[in-house]
């Protein structure tokens, strides 16, 4: 593409988002959200709040929901701890996967089914 093609091109584009600006600044839920936004704000402001202390106060759920990472996966069940010990050697391992580098090794060399039956307990 020309570089005239692509500065024609984005002067479409501005010249449609600078009509469909002007549309939203006259449409009145608009006016009431920002208005509604400002209010909020300043209040927030009046007494030293933050947003997120608003949410808390509001919904003393949001936390529990899990907003991101962190509160997601700590609400996740823990694993159970699966301890191996190896007939062979007397070798110990505690592991709460599937891939631990050790308990691997032994499954490649003694296979799944052998290596499972070593399992002597699991623990929470």
């Amino acid at each position: 593409m020309s570089l005239l093609n692509e500065y024609i091109q984005k002067e479409q584009q501005l010249k449609q988002l600078q009509e469909d600006l002007q549309r939203l600044e006259g449409d009145q839920r608009l006016k009431s959200e920002l208005e509604f936004k400002a209010k909020l704000e300043a209040l927030m402001n009046e007494f030293g709040k933050r947003p997120s202390d608003v949410i808390a106060l509001l919904d003393p759920n949001a936390d529990q929901r899990g907003s991101k990472g962190a509160a997601a996966s700590s609400t996740r069940r823990k694993r159970r701890l699966k301890i191996y010990k190896n007939p062979h050697t007397g070798e110990v391992i505690e592991t709460r996967g599937g891939n631990h580098k050790g308990l691997r090794s032994w499954k490649d060399e003694h296979g799944d089914e052998a290596v499972e039956s070593w399992l002597e307990r699991m623990e929470d």
